[in-house]
């Protein structure tokens, strides 16, 4: 996510462009005229919110340079780097804008949600410290701790790992949480997506209730380079990424600090097609699951562009990547599936269809498979409704409760 502008025409007649030619995501400048672009921000880290100052000599930008799982703003040279940091520590920042005098953004941590601030003369401040409540619980808030583990297939995966408070001695039950997208990153932080920031907000709570919560950024996310993105057999093309769900599993039942029998599974979207698929494969590992609006057949949601008149693909080719999408899918793995599962999904979903629930409960139904549906009528797939919000989150934590 660079931002909904890919062409920056800068000073000089410069122009400043992202690329990802050496496999990350930066920024490239050149001259209108043409010539060699000119790598600015050269390293193992992404690009994200550009803006270009008010003299357009320099871009601001966001990435997690130097902090792989946080962002940070920075500033650069159009015509050269190296780039500077602006911001720097255990917050995150994003969405630079240039002031005369300063810079303005936003800016959350890991206890205090995403809110507006400015630097003036390196001095930072919220622009409107009222917009948190008062009544906040920050201070009852945990920090999530940076953890790196091994997919069961060896791959290092990037997590953040959520104690519950002090005070909670013992052995606890675990829960793995998996982001949507797959396009996205969790971050040690408030998240800057609304979608990610509730679900940040729930794994603290579960946290509170006395969870070891995981959050994994498991492969073809972003934050960790193209061919990370672009991960071997993702998704409809051999799930690979069911290793990084296993894996974390094995790290959490590693742990002393947690229970090994009751580990369980959550996520949204792709987060909950990993979820089902978790369940269906390794059910042994895996004591229960919530899975909010998740890909539960990819046959069916590739069948349309594969039967597209202009499709390029033959007959056999696409015989063998439907038959591939299916063993991906968790419907394939149903008849090995036997933890409980709480199935959430709004009716009117344009995103992943809500026949896609339907199907997974009808096999779940036949296999004898214990599950529990909360079907939102008139809710799209990025619920609208706060109280959508409200209803799915204190049904996942009630089913934990009852189940793990």
């Amino acid at each position: 996510m660079v931002s909904e502008h890919q062409l920056y025409w800068a000073a000089g007649d410069r122009l400043v462009f992202p690329w990802e030619r050496d496999g990350w995501q930066h920024l490239y400048s050149v001259p209108v005229e043409g010539g060699k672009a000119s790598l600015l921000t050269p390293g193992d880290f992404e690009v994200e919110t550009v803006a270009l100052t008010e003299d357009r000599k320099e871009a601001l930008f966001s990435s997690n340079q130097n902090d792989i799982d946080r962002r940070h703003v920075w500033r650069v040279s159009v015509a050269a780097g190296p780039a500077k940091a602006v911001t720097s520590g255990e917050g995150l920042e994003w969405a630079a804008a240039p002031l005369t005098n300063g810079i303005a953004f936003l800016r959350s941590e890991a206890k205090r949600p995403a809110r507006a601030a400015i630097q003036i003369g390196g001095a930072i401040r919220d622009l409107a410290p009222d917009s948190i409540p008062a009544d906040f619980p920050a201070d009852s808030l945990v920090t999530p701790q940076q953890v790196i583990y091994t997919a069961s297939d060896g791959m290092p995966i990037h997590g953040q790992l959520f104690l519950p408070p002090d005070g909670q001695p013992g052995k606890h039950p675990a829960l793995v949480f998996m982001h949507g997208g797959s396009r996205r990153q969790m971050l040690l932080g408030w998240h800057y997506m609304d979608y990610y920031n509730n679900a940040y907000g729930m794994n603290q709570y579960l946290a509170s209730q006395g969870y070891v919560v995981l959050s994994i950024n498991y492969r073809s996310g972003i934050g960790y380079g193209l061919n990370f993105r672009e991960a071997i057999n993702y998704g409809p093309s051999g799930a690979s990424e069911y290793h990084d769900v296993e894996g974390a599993g094995l790290y959490l039942k590693s742990r002393p600090d947690v229970d090994p029998a009751h580990i369980g599974l959550w996520g949204g979207s792709y987060g909950g097609y990993l979820t089902a698929l978790g369940l269906a494969r390794g059910s042994d590992l895996f004591a229960a699951g919530v899975d909010f609006h998740g890909v539960h057949d990819w046959t069916v949601r590739n069948a349309a562009n594969a039967a597209a008149p202009d499709s390029p693909v033959n007959d056999a080719a696409r015989q063998e990547a439907a038959r591939v999408a299916f063993t991906s899918s968790p419907m394939a793995s149903v008849r090995t599936w036997r933890s409980p599962v709480l199935l959430i999904h709004g009716d009117d979903d344009r995103n992943v269809n809500f026949s896609e629930t339907v199907s997974l409960a009808a096999a779940l139904r036949q296999q004898g498979v214990y599950f529990e549906q909360l079907i939102l009528p008139d809710e799209i797939h990025g619920f609208l409704r706060h109280q959508s919000w409200l209803k799915g989150y204190r049904a996942a934590a009630d089913f934990f409760k009852r189940k793990l």
